[in-house]
């Protein structure tokens, strides 16, 4: 599996330019806040979706051992639904199959055991499927792709969009890694002023991947690709391919331009409405593969609030349960960078060993901070909401709600609150989750979260170090 050196040339300016042009890189935007309750931008909010799709994939160096059962529809419900426990009997070619044990995959993972039999069909089938990051859905749909080329035709037969270019990227080295022993196989990472050929010229890899912009340039204005030749069109991440402004017309374009008998699969970690219209829109006739959802259990979680007046008191109280109980490591959330880059400076005064985590650092120094936080070299982390997901911390016994979860509109984000609140309680652990409130409004947004949840979050008086040092009895 080769790719040519032009395809991994990224130049700033590159990058700058496709900044502008709507295709987002990883880091966040440099807004200042002039107010700690401004809500975040809806760029803000794209980006930080896209950046946390690749920070997953930088962090996970294994596959997360998922408890969601997984949810079969099939296209034909009288056709018999059929998994597999090993690799061997989707009967890969050698090669492929030497690709998938050399990554380390012994047996497939639960989405892969439903999902690749479907993929490598007879005739193609189509396939709408919801998995989160780290459950083996790239390496799947991978695998279906470089089955499906024919290494002698020297045109593209695969198309992959993902939603950023940086998340292209990281497909890309899945496609090397398991193709390294089917060099015939070559590489395109669809990229603007990157590729130095002339309009009208075709490109003689079979596999091209990139963000839908371009890849729709490619296909029609610079005509690269000719579409009538895919065989296999694969959306990753729809729904933060969604999010993001154009992506979602570009996509649609580039599908109605393929033949008939192309195998559309779409995957996505959330199952929204919104995802839901454009899965329907982009993948006619589908398989449909859900995960069922985890039972929302906060049963080994202690849940308290805090009363306090202003952001100086929500500081005191915290320092008061620093100083009453032994804490291995903490996460604490805000609602803003600003607060979060205040608290952890006025952390750091009081002595504490403090990381901090916010969306205008580049993903790869997001990650080393959260692999600074895993080794125990900081004991807090301080961080806005592109961190309430997906990070499994062994040692964090306390999460701090420093800003309660509200999403755009004010309302209480109940699913943010339940990620955030389930950084802690894990690996079979008792957990506690402390919520700092300090307005009407916030009390409103707690009592709000307590009904959903249908469970009583009590009341705790910061002042009187007795009663903190009960609560983790």
């Amino acid at each position: 599996m080769a790719t040519d050196s032009w395809a991994l040339a990224v130049d700033e300016q590159e990058a700058a330019a496709e900044s502008v042009s709507g295709e987002p890189g990883t880091g966040g935007s440099a807004v200042v806040k002039a107010d700690d309750n401004i809500e975040k931008t809806e760029d803000e909010e794209k980006e930080d979706r896209a950046a946390q799709s690749l920070l997953n994939k930088l962090i996970r160096s294994n596959l997360v051992d998922t408890t969601n059962q997984v949810e079969v529809l099939q296209r034909d419900p009288t056709s018999p639904l059929y998994s597999v426990k090993s690799f061997e009997e989707l009967r890969l070619k050698p090669q492929l199959l030497q690709g998938v044990y050399a990554m380390g995959f012994n047996r497939p993972s639960k989405i892969q055991e439903n999902a690749l039999p479907m993929m490598l069909a007879e005739p193609p089938q189509n396939l709408i499927a919801q998995s989160q990051s780290g459950t083996g859905k790239t390496a799947a749909f991978v695998l279906a792709m470089l089955s499906r080329v024919e290494p002698g035709n020297k045109y593209p037969q695969c198309l992959c969009l993902s939603p950023t270019y940086e998340l292209a990227l990281q497909t890309g080295k899945v496609i090397e890694q398991m193709g390294k022993f089917y060099p015939e196989l070559k590489l395109a990472y669809a990229r603007g002023r990157a590729f130095h050929l002339e309009r009208g010229q075709k490109i003689s890899e079979q596999i091209v991947i990139g963000t839908p912009g371009t890849v729709l340039d490619w296909c029609s204005k610079l005509k690269f690709i000719d579409p009538k030749k895919i065989k296999v069109f694969v959306l990753d991440e729809a729904d933060v391919m969604i999010a993001t402004q154009g992506h979602q017309d570009q996509s649609i374009r580039i599908q109605r331009m393929l033949p008939r008998d192309c195998q559309m699969l779409l995957f996505s970690a959330t199952f929204e409405d919104s995802v839901w219209k454009f899965a329907q829109k982009v993948v006619p006739d589908p398989n449909i593969i859900k995960l069922k959802r985890e039972e929302e259990t906060l049963d080994t979680i202690k849940q308290y609030y805090v009363l306090c007046n202003n952001r100086d008191e929500k500081f005191q109280a915290l320092c008061n349960i620093y100083g009453a109980i032994t804490i291995a490591q903490a996460m604490i959330f805000c609602h803003t960078r600003k607060t979060a880059g205040w608290l952890a400076a006025e952390l750091s005064k009081e002595g504490h060993q403090v990381a901090l985590l916010s969306g205008e650092m580049m993903v790869e120094q997001r990650a080393a901070v959260i692999e600074r936080f895993r080794e125990g070299k900081e004991k807090v982390l301080v961080t806005t909401n592109v961190c309430a997901r997906g990070i499994d911390v062994e040692q964090v016994s306390v999460v701090i709600n420093f800003d309660l979860p509200v999403d755009k509109d004010g309302n209480p984000d109940n699913e943010t609150y339940l990620h955030r609140i389930g950084r802690t309680g894990r690996f079979g652990k008792r957990g506690l989750a402390i919520n700092m409130v300090d307005s009407k409004h916030s009390m409103n947004i707690l009592n709000r979260i307590q009904e959903h949840f249908n469970k009583k979050i009590n009341k705790l008086d910061t002042d009187d170090l007795d009663e903190i040092e009960k609560i983790t009895n």
